[in-house]
């Protein structure tokens, strides 16, 4: 029963679903790829935005403490603005701009003087976010951009009135490199005199250690100098004044290793915050005022970085969807385009399984399904031939075995009714057409036997040149009569080619050519019978000088029951199996035969056997083959 195949099987529906799966596969792949790469270019963004908005707020928090004012701040802003790649904007609390890195050379004029001009020229007003990137002030460090600030919030950079004379950094950076000398000749140790943060210069190990043990006694290199002296009695009178408002007892400062005042270190709370509003109060007039800081494009300046909004989902949808379809597009005509012509051979076949040994597919392109195609058309054109063969073969079978039958039913029927005598001619002449149909019977038979692989061969050395002369005398009778000359050449160098085969079958091909040759040569032409051999093989010719055979005839010699002369009549024309039987023979000894012919000048019939011997047993894919020696 036909059954159309199941949408789920179908060739068009496979290549659409693993279209889209490997379509929806790479969008997926593409979309994981392109956030996990925009996540971390993000990310590596924010970092360096990060890192260069530390560098900005480090250097201008340097700029704010050791300056009273940001005159001059200009140049710094356009330097850091350059190397970060970033638009820095300094502005009053009221966010008036004091200093913009988009805006002309001229330094900009002090964020306490409460205006927005700079030396000569006036600071574009641009519209600032409402939400600074930090608060500059030397007095107050945002921890957050600065984890590693002092405890009390007060950039180092800021000593105010600390701040030592030339002279006074001289003399101590001289008495330091003394005792740097003394502690790299006594003791081994190599240090170094380096400035600190405040600018005061001190010894310092290869692993950052600060030293302050004397090494050279007459030099005192840790005694606060006149003017630390003096800004020390300052803060203290400062600190003491804020404990009395405390009612809490006075304390007495010192100087630090770093250059740091402190008091004692196990002070309370109140004594610390006393401390910290003392030295805020000092150096307040030594430092630059508080200023906004914005780092970027402001709003309305352009050139805003980009960002990730609820639209750009959406397009990435969108253009997913827009891959898909155009996907889906193409794979459905692909597939289409590929199935169109296996639609057209599965009709076909199925055509042809219904009896219509006609149909035909059309052969187009050069791919690998056209090629299919055209091994249909191919086969079925075979298969045509072979069933008009098969047609052919069983009219021929019918009519080579009515004749004979037909021929002893009416002798014998005219013997019963009286009308014929069965004398010794009648006789001879029913047991001819016996043995003409028992001949056709075991030609029959044999050619059975070799398709079906059940033709024994009975195989031994055969002596070529007796062969051929055992088969010239027994066609040499018929030769005569039919007025043709049958000859035998010299086998010459063939003499010594060993040919191990079944001699009663190897006669019986080779009968079969000379009595073909015999029956299609007129009297008057000749028979000639050769051997020779040639790369390892021996060749059986049998000449004539017939009729010969048209070209268009010559693939059809050897099929079953085909005859030259249509009519079949037995004077011109056997009964079509010789041939058949030659090729099955020579087939079954491992060789083959082949035919060229010339009409009107005569054919040459080439069976080509093996040389050499074989075992004692031998199989081949169309008969058993046996040594004659076996039991």
């Amino acid at each position: 029963m036909r059954r159309d195949t199941p949408l789920r099987r179908s060739l068009t529906v496979r290549l659409l679903a693993l279209s889209a799966l490997v379509s929806l596969c790479s969008i997926a792949a593409t979309a994981w790829l392109a956030a996990r790469t925009t996540t971390g270019a993000i990310k590596q963004e924010q970092t360096q935005v990060l890192a260069d908005q530390t560098r900005i707020y480090h250097e201008l928090l340097g700029y704010a403490a050791t300056h009273p004012d940001w005159n001059g701040a200009q140049e710094t802003v356009r330097r850091l603005a350059a190397a970060t790649g970033q638009r820095i904007v300094l502005a009053t609390p009221r966010f008036e701009p004091v200093i913009d890195s988009a805006a002309g050379p001229a330094p900009a004029a002090s964020a306490g003087s409460g205006t927005a001009a700079t030396q000569g020229q006036a600071v574009e007003r641009v519209a600032l976010p409402r939400t600074p990137t930090t608060i500059v002030d030397p007095l107050s460090v945002d921890l957050a951009m600065l984890p590693g600030a002092p405890s009390d919030r007060i950039d180092a950079r800021a000593v105010g009135p600390f701040r030592l004379t030339p002279a006074e950094r001289a003399a101590l950076e001289d008495g330091l490199v003394k005792q740097a000398d003394c502690l790299r000749t006594a003791l081994g140790i190599e240090v170094t005199v380096t400035d600190d943060p405040a600018g005061r210069p001190h010894l310092r190990t290869a692993d950052d250690r600060a030293l302050g043990v004397r090494c050279v006694a007459p030099v005192v290199v840790n005694a606060p100098t006149r003017t630390e002296t003096a800004a020390l009695a300052d803060l203290t009178g400062l600190v003491n004044a804020c404990l009395a408002r405390q009612q809490i007892r006075p304390v007495t400062l010192t100087l630090g290793p770093d250059g740091t005042p402190s008091g004692d270190p196990h002070q309370d709370q109140v004594t610390s915050a006393c401390l910290t509003n003392a030295r805020r109060q000092q150096l307040v007039q030594y430092v630059a005022p508080p200023v906004l800081l914005f780092v970027g494009a402001p709003v309305g300046a352009g050139g805003a970085a980009p960002v990730l909004t609820s639209a750009h989902p959406g397009r990435v949808t969108e253009v997913a969807a827009l891959v898909l379809v155009v996907t889906v597009a193409i794979t459905v005509t692909v597939g289409l385009r590929l199935s169109r012509p296996l639609h057209a051979l599965t009709h076909a076949a199925r055509r042809m399984a219904d009896g219509d040994l006609s149909a035909r597919v059309t052969v187009t392109g050069r791919n690998e399904i056209a090629g299919l195609a055209a091994a249909f058309n191919a086969m079925a054109e075979r298969r045509g031939q072979l069933e008009d063969l098969r047609k052919a073969m069983v009219g021929d079978i019918a009519h080579e075995l009515r004749t004979p039958l037909s021929n002893i039913r009416g002798w014998l029927e005219a013997v019963e009714d009286g009308v014929a005598t069965a004398d010794r001619a009648l006789t001879g002449s029913l047991l001819e057409e016996a043995l003409l149909l028992q001949h056709l019977i075991d030609d029959l038979r044999d050619l059975a036997a070799a398709d079906a692989g059940e033709l024994a061969l009975y195989r031994e050395p055969v002596d070529v040149e007796d062969l051929l002369a055992q088969v010239a005398t027994a066609h040499g009778a018929q030769a005569q009569a039919s007025g043709v000359a049958l000859a035998v050449e010299p086998v010459g160098a063939a003499a010594g080619v060993d040919v191990f085969a079944d001699p009663v079958r190897l006669r019986q091909a080779v009968g079969n050519l000379v009595a073909n040759a015999v029956r299609h040569t007129p009297a008057g032409g000749a028979v000639t019978l050769r051997a020779r051999a040639r790369a390892g093989a021996l060749l059986i010719e049998v000449a004539d000088t017939g009729t010969g055979i048209a070209a268009a005839d010559l693939p059809l010699v050897f099929e079953r029951f085909w005859r030259a002369e249509k009519s079949r009549n037995r004077q011109t024309g056997g009964s079509g199996l010789g041939l058949a039987i030659v090729r099955k023979l020579a087939e079954l000894h491992g060789g083959g035969v082949h035919v060229a012919s010339t009409p009107g000048a005569g054919s040459v019939f080439t069976m080509r056997l093996p040389s050499g011997s074989r075992g004692p047993e031998d199989r081949t894919c169309t008969g058993i083959v046996r040594d004659s020696r076996s039991p």
